[in-house]
Formats: structure tokens, sequence, C-alpha cells
């Protein structure tokens, strides 16, 4: 498995993922504009030429914020969420970014673990943000 930054290429398995992981996924339209953004940056985690995982964020200076974590159900607890959590953070450090925030359904342990894992705290709650099913949001940052 490798990580590298996400080009129209990875377009397809992206998608997918988005359809396979998320009640409402985005459209290919509205990943094709952030990867043409300037203010976004993702990255795919490739194994044999598949797209097996992705993470997406935007910035406004040195403010990063976390669209998505994404990665294929069978792949699963092999590193590939945390390897791709660690190349943001990376990144972000050594753009010297002040923090990096994003939200997570409540129910979602075992992402919130990961994030906590990273150092990422609990800042806030949005009530009622997620729908199919509706959930409270837990808003967590990671301070550099």
């Amino acid at each position: 498995m490798k990580i590298e930054q996400m080009t129209a290429e990875h377009l397809d398995g992206v998608e997918a993922l988005e359809k396979s992981c998320f009640s409402h996924p985005w459209s290919r339209q509205s990943l094709e504009t952030e990867l043409e953004n300037e203010q976004s940056l993702f990255y795919a985690a490739v194994e044999d030429g598949q797209v097996i995982g992705y993470i997406g964020m935007s910035f406004v200076l040195d403010e990063g914020y976390i669209y998505n974590v994404a990665v294929d159900e069978k792949y699963r607890k092999r590193g590939i969420g945390s390897a791709l959590i660690r190349m943001l953070v990376t990144h972000c450090k050594k753009e010297g970014f002040a923090f990096l925030t994003l939200e997570v359904r409540e129910s979602n342990t075992a992402a919130r673990s990961l994030y906590q894992h990273f150092g990422f705290i609990k800042v806030g709650e949005r009530k009622n943000y997620y729908s199919d099913p509706t959930e409270n949001a837990v808003l967590m940052t990671l301070y550099f």
C-alpha cells in the first residue's frame, strides 16, 4: 500500500468509496471541484492500482478542516486510516498550521478512538448534524 496525493486518476475509486462508506456521499462533480481547489488537499491510499482509502481537507491560512476519511471495508483494521491521518498531520505540521479539526458521528467510536490516538480532543458537538440516521456530530481538534 502506498499513499499518494490524489489526482483525477483516483476519482473512480474515491467515488466508489464515498458511495460505500457514507449515507450522503459526495458527487463526482464535488470531488472534481475540490481536487481543483487550491485550498484543498487530498491523499489516496492505493494497493495494486486500486484506491482503498482516502482523506481530504480544506484549509484557510493556518487552519485545516478534514472533510472525509474513508477506508474500504475489506481493508479496515490494517493501519490505512492511521497512515492517511499521519500523512495529513505531517503536512499540517510542516506547513505551520495552528490546528486541524473535523466532525465525526457520535456513535463512530472506532474513528473517535483513532483521532484521539493522534491527539485530537473533543471541543464541542453539533446536535442532529447527521441524517440517515439522525445523530450528533462530535467536533474534534488537534492543536499544533
